[in-house]
């Protein structure tokens, strides 16, 4: 287990996450349970992943939620331009945002494969000859 707090990219999704909502206040006042809780919530999720996960045991309970907030730096994106395509913020809020969510994407790749690297997996075998591998073990 370790402190969140120290881990670099759980600083710079905070910081994102703390942008993110500095900059949707600006949004349509029609979006706010729209796309503006959307983005909230995809950035919102990246840092709290990173923190439950912190506190598993092992690197490959910690790497799973690694993974959750991968994908949801993947969502935030993804809603950052549909955000800029809907001109609810400017090309420069854009690309100041995109390039942190980025910047946190590239590290949380790079944790992922760290993680992979020293995780302990059980080795799966193969399934018989034949077989599909999907039958129910008994």
């Amino acid at each position: 287990m370790q402190d969140f707090k120290k881990l670099i990219v759980w600083q710079k999704s905070h910081a994102l996450l703390i942008e993110i909502y500095r900059v949707v206040e600006s949004f349509p006042k029609e979006e706010l349970f729209g796309l503006s809780k959307q983005l909230k919530d995809a950035a919102l999720s990246v840092e709290a992943n990173l923190a439950e996960g912190s506190a598993k045991p092992g690197d490959l309970e910690f790497n799973r939620y690694v993974s959750i907030s991968l994908g949801s730096a993947c969502e935030t994106e993804s809603h950052l331009i549909t955000a800029r395509d809907l001109k609810f913020m400017s090309s420069p809020e854009y690309e100041r945002l995109n390039s942190s969510c980025q910047e946190v994407r590239r590290m949380l790749v790079s944790l992922h494969r760290r993680l992979s690297g020293s995780a302990k997996r059980p080795r799966r075998r193969a399934p018989p000859a034949g077989s599909s591998g999907l039958e129910a073990r008994g």
